[in-house]
């Protein structure tokens, strides 16, 4: 990719910052992805998710490309005493016109380093199977750990298995 991808800790949902997550959220539900919501996905329930989002606990990265969101990726800190060693991935979005320019690889890094930094020595994620997401994971080491059969359902009604994966780090 010719241009610098710039990734971001959001620490505030400023309002510009809402609207292009905001339509991120919409241009990948409804190219598909399988990350909690069904097309089409009102404009409203797009911002309210984005709202909610910060909050103790939940590390949001964005990245940028030429003034732009265009993916972002968040870490969800277990905070019981007996799991503040470990975090899941969750929410890794690129929008559809970006992806395969090394976009998710730089999000995944750059959440496994703030991982580190919060001494979570444990990675877990999910996704849906099939999905080339699956390929990702497993090239950064990701380790599956099972699969669950009609977990997550799509917008045609078809119920479709997801694949849990770990890593240590």
């Amino acid at each position: 990719m010719a241009n610098k991808i710039e990734v971001l800790e959001i620490t505030r949902m400023e309002s510009n910052i809402l609207n292009e997550l905001t339509e991120l959220l919409m241009d990948v539900v409804d190219d598909g992805a399988s990350i909690g919501f069904l097309p089409p996905l009102s404009r409203m329930d797009a911002i309210q998710y984005w709202q909610d989002v910060i909050q103790p606990g939940v590390v949001l990265l964005i990245a940028r490309l030429d003034n732009a969101t265009v993916g972002t990726i968040q870490l969800h800190l277990a905070q019981k005493q007996n799991s503040n060693h470990r975090a899941e991935v969750a929410k890794l979005m690129v929008h559809p016109n970006n992806r395969r320019n090394g976009i998710a690889k730089v999000l995944m890094h750059e959440i496994e380093a703030v991982s580190k930094q919060e001494n979570r020595s444990l990675l877990i994620l999910d996704t849906r199977a099939g999905d080339p997401s699956n390929l990702l994971y497993t090239s950064y080491g990701y380790i599956e750990a099972g699969r669950i059969p009609n977990f997550a359902k799509s917008a045609n009604g078809e119920l479709h298995e997801t694949v849990l994966y770990y890593k240590e780090i």
